[in-house]
């Protein structure tokens, strides 16, 4: 698959947009102004300009005890090194999937990561609501108009928040902020506590000269017996520093080996997403039942131990005993 690496300086729009340029489903005579063009072809270069190659940090923060007697969790700030590449690029929808390098050297070894899609005027979003539960929403006209939805999806590809919102380019930066939308819990957290069962978040991204940040703004909520309480906030930051990466070839191997099977993985969580719009996906926190299996299938393919048909069919295994769709 052919990756075409920007550099960061693509935010700014260049070069004569024309109507074109923008899908035609999106040109009515409003939507197809000169002013909504040029809008729409910096969105594009924004969000393309997040892939490459990053020194990562994930820097989470709890800041402000809501509930009475509670204490605050220690900081937790961790290192990374992600490759991030474009799957697809179909104008008004792009996808892009981050690899993590893990070890030194130059042949690290890859774990497939966070996966997120941009569409642009959404007519439909996912909305989690706690316990496992999702729904599939219909974003109006008013909400749609210009707009971009960022859907996240977890290492397994199933989904994790998704919210919909405008870009709004300055010579500067690029940024992309959403109202709050509910989340599941983090891995981080879903591994050692049971006290919340919620993230309420403000999601933004900003896209710089140097790289780019993801910062969260959230609140993280009890979900029980027909109740909402907001427990603790807590501030995140994930900053992706652009930089050449030793190792970085190994991802792109590993990309080129599984992405087939990532297909049909993708495919049967999408389809979820254009079902009844309600469904259940169960797992435990250390992921014995959904993530360590459908990413051990992956690994399998990638060292040739089975073929993309025998990893999809164990993997397929799993995905249906824990997916319920709800009536």
């Amino acid at each position: 698959m052919k990756i075409f690496v920007l550099a960061a300086a693509t935010i700014a729009l260049s070069g004569c947009v024309t109507a074109m340029d923008v899908p035609m489903a999106q040109t009515s005579a409003a939507q197809s102004s000169p002013q909504r063009i040029a809008q729409f072809e910096q969105d594009r270069r924004a969000i393309l300009a997040m892939q490459g190659e990053y020194a990562v940090t994930f820097d989470f923060r709890e800041t402000v005890a809501i509930a009475a007697g509670y204490e605050l969790a220690e900081p937790k700030l961790t290192p990374a090194r992600e490759v991030v590449i474009v799957v697809e690029d179909r104008r008004d929808f792009i996808m892009l999937q981050h690899l993590l390098l893990a070890g030194d050297g130059p042949e690290p070894y890859i774990v497939k990561h966070w996966r997120q899609d941009w569409q642009y005027r959404p007519e439909r979003v996912l909305a989690f609501q706690g316990h496992d539960d999702w729904t599939v929403e219909d974003v109006s006209e008013a909400d749609r108009a210009g707009a971009w939805s960022q859907t996240v999806y977890q290492v397994d590809d199933s989904p994790r928040y998704a919210a919909v919102g405008h870009w709004l380019h300055t010579p500067e930066a690029s940024t992309w902020e959403p109202p709050v939308s509910w989340r599941p819990l983090p891995r981080r957290d879903d591994t050692t506590r049971e006290d919340y069962d919620v993230i309420a978040a403000v999601n933004r991204h900003t896209v710089t000269a140097w790289g780019w940040t993801h910062e969260q703004d959230n609140s993280k909520l009890v979900v029980r017996d027909g109740e909402t309480q907001e427990l603790v906030r807590e501030i995140g930051v994930n900053t992706y520093r652009r930089t050449e990466l030793e190792g970085a070839a190994a991802a792109h191997a590993y990309w080129d080996a599984t992405e087939d099977y990532w297909a049909l993985v993708r495919d049967r969580f999408l389809q979820l997403e254009t079902g009844p719009g309600r469904f259940h996906i169960e797992d435990d926190a250390e992921g014995t039942l959904l993530y360590g299996p459908v990413l051990d299938a992956g690994q399998r393919v990638l060292f040739g131990l089975d073929d993309v048909d025998a990893a999809w069919a164990a993997a397929q295994t799993f995905l249906d005993s824990q997916i319920t769709v709800l009536e």
